[in-house]
């Protein structure tokens, strides 16, 4: 999920907000503003409901938000980095970096967001009871009731044992402690995650079809959503199980075809793109160091009558968008991030930051393939006289 609005940095982690919560925004604001609390509170003008229904949306994804720092300022103290936060219509998605090393971390970073809620309500709640303690019933203060019941309801929903809710996580971490099997957890807390979905969307639909309101229609969506984020998840447990222990610099393509920044477009179709089987070109500056990546995308998008005159840096994804790795590090550390303008691709970069491998889709698939194929080697590298490592030959105008 995307951010669209961006809205600052919490402790250097990127926050934003999708284009989709002011869906969600609005909706909030019109049932509040014209359904529940002109009937708690009845007498008032249409703009004083209006205004206590937008303070109540506002502060409603306010604690989503605090939601999902806690998750993440749980996952940095436990060594994981993470890229974004993000709200969006039906939540908040806090993008880790990696997955956490034990049980106890997992249930940690799981936890934390209901915990976060239900404090969250509590504050709510005694701003409530103030308010009334003071004032007697007002609207105000059912504007802070409101907050606090939604709060609690949206932290006893999330522990359901379901994933991808907070609750899988920590049914993930449960049986990862039972079983000793990390992978096998998460597809277990997938699949709970995937008939929790089919739950709702049957419930939903039963509730349209006696008659009970068209608020089925959102319980199925939300259902379906469980469903593919479920699915999602389940595929990606079984991927991580395939590449457990795969190091970036066992599977990426070493010694790529790199290109400079100035040249043009015209230049990288004559010279590599159509005489080479290569979708990812990236480029290099006169140091060695990286300086952006080039895909064939983004080759087609330029007019043919433009390519002469348009240089690859014109055209290049920026180097700081683009995901980077370490050879040595864990390949299932890197993929949550092979994401954005890099078309899927990642750039492996040594100690001095010069360029030494690509990582691909294609590179990855076939990993994923080749699983299981290796047989275990006492020789971890090369040895004896008549054995010798073969070393890259082909960098197209390398900056040596």
């Amino acid at each position: 999920m995307r951010s669209t609005i961006p809205l600052g940095r919490i402790r250097g982690i990127q926050i934003g907000m999708n284009i989709s919560v002011l869906v969600i925004i609005a909706i909030l604001v019109f049932g509040l503003a014209f359904g529940r609390f002109p009937l708690t509170f009845p007498g008032l003008s249409t703009g004083a409901y209006l205004a206590a229904g937008v303070v109540a949306a506002v502060l409603f994804m306010v604690s989503l938000l605090a939601h999902e720092v806690a998750h993440a300022l749980m996952a940095l103290r436990h060594g994981i980095g993470v890229n974004r936060i993000t709200l969006w219509l039906l939540g908040g998605l806090a993008e880790l970096r990696g997955e956490p090393r034990t049980p106890g971390a997992d249930l940690k970073i799981a936890v934390v967001g209901p915990v976060t809620s239900l404090v969250a309500g509590l504050v709510f709640g005694v701003v409530a009871l103030l308010i009334q303690a003071v004032a007697g019933p007002s609207l105000v203060g059912g504007m802070f009731v409101y907050l606090a019941a939604v709060n609690v309801l949206l932290a006893i929903f999330n522990l359901i044992p379901a994933a991808p809710l907070d609750g899988g996580r920590v049914l993930r971490a449960a049986l990862w402690w039972r079983w000793g099997d990390r992978g096998r957890a998460a597809v277990a807390a997938a699949r709970a995650g995937r008939v929790f979905g089919y739950v709702l969307i049957a419930l939903g639909f039963l509730q349209v079809a006696v008659g009970l309101g068209f608020g089925g229609i959102w319980l199925a969506l939300i259902g379906l959503f469980l469903v593919n984020a479920a699915s999602a998840e389940e595929q990606q447990a079984q991927v991580g199980a395939a590449l457990r222990g795969v190091r970036v610099g066992d599977v990426m393509s070493a010694g790529p075809v790199v290109s400079r920044p100035g040249e043009t477009v015209a230049q990288l179709i004559e010279e590599v793109v159509l005489s080479r089987r290569l979708s990812t070109y990236p480029l290099v500056d006169e140091r060695g160091g990286f300086a952006g990546l080039v895909t064939l995308n983004r080759i087609r998008q330029v007019a043919p009558q433009a390519r002469a005159t348009t240089r690859l840096s014109d055209i290049a994804c920026p180097p700081d968008d683009v995901p980077t790795a370490r050879p040595e590090e864990p390949l299932m550390d890197l993929l949550p991030r092979m994401a954005g303008c890099a078309d899927g691709r990642a750039v492996v970069l040594d100690q001095d930051g010069h360029l030494i491998g690509l990582l691909t889709p294609t590179d990855i698939s076939r990993a994923i393939q080749t699983s299981g194929l290796h047989t275990p080697d006492p020789y971890h590298a090369p040895r004896g006289a008549d054995l010798t490592m073969r070393t890259p030959d082909h960098w197209h105008r390398d900056a040596a």
